[in-house]
């Protein structure tokens, strides 16, 4: 089971990242497996927030928690 603690503590080390680039995430619900996020910052207006959703956000999370199933952004 996804629960938030974990999901929030494998935030903690991809927000250093995103905040890199003058953004941030926040976790807005786990649901089935699934994983909402909101991009901000930078990274909520950038063109390629899908892509580091897809290829940084979602990657890190499913490599720390492996029964994630998808990670979407609202």
């Amino acid at each position: 089971m996804v629960t938030k603690a974990k999901v929030d503590e494998s935030l903690v080390k991809i927000r250093q990242g995103l905040k890199n680039d003058g953004g941030d995430i926040e976790l807005v619900e786990i649901k089935d497996d699934v994983v909402y996020v909101k991009l901000k910052g930078a990274c909520g207006s950038c063109p390629m927030a899908t892509i580091t959703l897809k290829n940084f956000v979602e990657a890190n999370l499913k490599k720390d928690i492996p029964e994630i199933k998808a990670v979407e952004a609202i």
